[in-house]
């Protein structure tokens, strides 16, 4: 079975921030699948269907963004998922605003929830779609940035992220990551290889 993991932070205060687009990006695939993401298991809410043929999991730690691996690691063990059968989603500070990257693997970039995820799976090798959430000018605090609600000006680039988010899931689990990366790694031309 596949694990489609998005990162965030519980709570509604929390639920139209940059931090919880790979929430946003499982409640579009959940919708897409006709998938129930309600039962609590290891301190993530899941729910388990098809997507695009494969019997799939999504999941949405309940942990909070830092602390994700808590969840996720012990989820995983419990229904014996790989960490080559985890795709995680999650936004990305490093890339600019609605753009999306692919990536087989590799390490945090920096980024709190992944380094958990790392820390408790003690692998990099699993699949990511990362979401680009940086607004193009200089902030003054990106942990602010990252948990106050997008704003209005930007609501339909957001969601255009969030279906091109939940396409490229679709795009990986169909295909197979290489051809999900050529498809849509090209709307995040010029950046720095190690971002």
């Amino acid at each position: 079975m596949l694990l489609v993991a998005g990162l965030g932070n519980p709570g509604e205060e929390y639920a139209a921030t940059p931090h919880n687009l790979g929430f946003m990006v499982v409640d579009r695939l959940a919708e897409m699948w006709n998938i129930r993401v309600t039962r609590r298991d290891s301190k993530a809410l899941v729910g388990v269907g098809q997507i695009a043929g494969r019997d799939a999991m999504l999941a949405k730690p309940q942990t909070f963004m830092n602390l994700s691996g808590t969840s996720l690691g012990p989820l995983m063990a419990k229904h014996e998922i790989t960490a080559a059968d985890l795709i995680l989603v999650y936004d990305e500070l490093a890339l600019p605003f609605a753009s999306l990257r692919v990536k087989p693997r590799g390490s945090s970039a920096g980024h709190n929830g992944v380094e958990s995820v790392i820390g408790s799976l003690g692998t990099q090798e699993f699949t990511r779609v990362r979401l680009g959430v940086h607004p193009g000018h200089p902030l003054a605090s990106g942990t602010e940035y990252l948990l106050s609600p997008v704003k209005r000006s930007r609501k339909k680039e957001l969601e255009q992220l969030v279906a091109d988010g939940a396409d490229a899931v679709v795009s990986i689990i169909a295909e197979g990551v290489e051809k999900a990366m050529t498809k849509f790694n090209r709307r995040a031309q010029g950046l720095n290889e190690e971002a």
